[in-house]
């Protein structure tokens, strides 16, 4: 018999949803406590659409100071967080709104994190979790990283070691999110299918967890929204102005990684995300369309290498995401599996290291740096040696 294991579930972000919502970012940072703001976004197509020049005015119009950093880059770098650290402390800042996409929001993070622990914030990134964090506020162009209600933060340490290393505490989760699905509707065809691979791997990472895999009520959550993701992120390439397909998958990348869709479930989880590091924080790779070759190639080998009840897990993933149906557990998960890859090259993702741009010679340093990485295993819902590891990269 199935038993639940303890879990905590800490939905703290205030999230406003719905057309227009931008236009009170200025109340929803004063509702938080902010007065000195520093505005952090990406390569400028935020002034180029107009969002920048609204939320500029709200916050004139309130009377609140803020600052601008821009120039943050996908898989963000920690040393423009160090830049970032100086400006904020220069401005004396007490809040920070990100305006963009994953990257946008965890370097805020980061810097926000310094802020309030004495300037030290990458001591996080390799050990003690942090308890504080000044505040941060979001309004995402893109939906797919989860990071606008999230507790994680991913930086690539472009200064040392060239691993991209996360933390993942409470204190980390962004205090109000706005969410407007209209401003979603430039991303392009890739980068919705990059943004959907991204929310399916935030939920199959804790659909796959070691201690106690199955929660009803967990499992329907997560198969759910898995579900909703491969019915709606084929419409918003087709038409990207769908409201509605627009708004499920904004709603599905939060709820992904929130912890919603891992209740009832605790301890060692996923596997995916530490192979697919070693992709974008070294070849500057778009995470999602690394997660997208990773992903099946993973859940394959535990389909060929697992016991019996992590082979069933696989096929339930198949049975419940894409109702597919076969005589014994090991062929129902292939066929879930094939049904995976199938939609995935849909929705234009690539299946291959090659597809990347990796080249088969490079396997090698990426085996070493996933194990060094992982100080020898990647630890999870199945335990990945080098032996492992190798076979997963080599599959694909």
């Amino acid at each position: 018999m199935k038993t639940f294991t303890n879990f905590s579930f800490y939905p703290y972000t205030d999230i406003l949803f719905g057309k227009d919502t931008e236009k009170e970012t200025a109340k929803m940072i004063r509702k938080h406590g902010g007065k000195r703001i520093m505005v952090v976004y990406g390569g400028g197509s935020v002034k180029k659409s107009g969002l920048f020049d609204v939320v500029a005015k709200a916050l004139k119009d309130e009377g609140l100071f803020y600052a601008e950093f821009g120039g943050v880059k996908p898989n963000p770098r920690r040393s423009l967080v160090e830049k970032g650290i100086k400006l904020a402390q220069d401005d004396k800042i007490d809040f920070f709104l990100a305006i963009g996409g994953g990257s946008v929001i965890d370097t805020a993070k980061a810097i926000a994190l310094a802020l309030t622990n004495d300037g030290e914030y990458w001591k996080f990134f390799n050990g003690p979790l942090p308890e504080k964090m000044v505040p941060v506020g979001t309004i995402h162009t893109i939906a797919g990283s989860g990071s606008e209600t999230s507790r994680s933060v991913v930086i690539v340490d472009d200064l040392d070691t060239g691993h991209k290393l996360s933390v993942n505490a409470d204190c980390c989760r962004p205090v109000f999110a706005i969410m407007n699905p209209e401003l979603t509707y430039s991303v392009s065809a890739y980068q919705t299918g990059v943004g959907a691979a991204d929310t399916i791997a935030h939920t199959v990472g804790k659909y796959f967890t070691k201690d106690n895999p199955s929660c009803s009520l967990g499992d329907e959550f997560g198969e759910g929204l898995i579900r909703t993701v491969v019915k709606f992120a084929p419409i918003a390439i087709a038409n990207p102005a769908d409201y509605e397909a627009r708004a499920e998958l904004m709603m599905a990348a939060s709820f992904s990684h929130n912890d919603l869709t891992s209740i009832g479930r605790s301890g060692k989880r996923g596997g995916e995300h530490p192979l697919e590091h070693q992709l974008s924080g070294h070849y500057d790779t778009p995470h999602g369309a690394g997660l997208a070759v990773i992903m099946p190639a993973w859940l394959q080998y535990i389909a060929n290498n697992g016991t019996e009840e992590q082979v069933e897990r696989v096929a339930q993933f198949g049975s419940k995401v894409f109702a597919v149906k076969a005589d014994t557990p090991k062929a129902t998960a292939n066929a879930g599996l094939d049904a995976f890859r199938a939609w995935l090259r849909s929705i234009g993702m690539p299946l291959t290291l090659a597809e990347l741009g990796i080249p088969k010679a490079d396997f090698d340093a990426v085996i070493k740096r996933a194990v060094d990485a992982n100080k020898g295993t990647i630890c999870g819902f199945i335990d990945l040696d080098e032996k492992a590891i190798r076979a997963i990269y080599s599959s694909v």
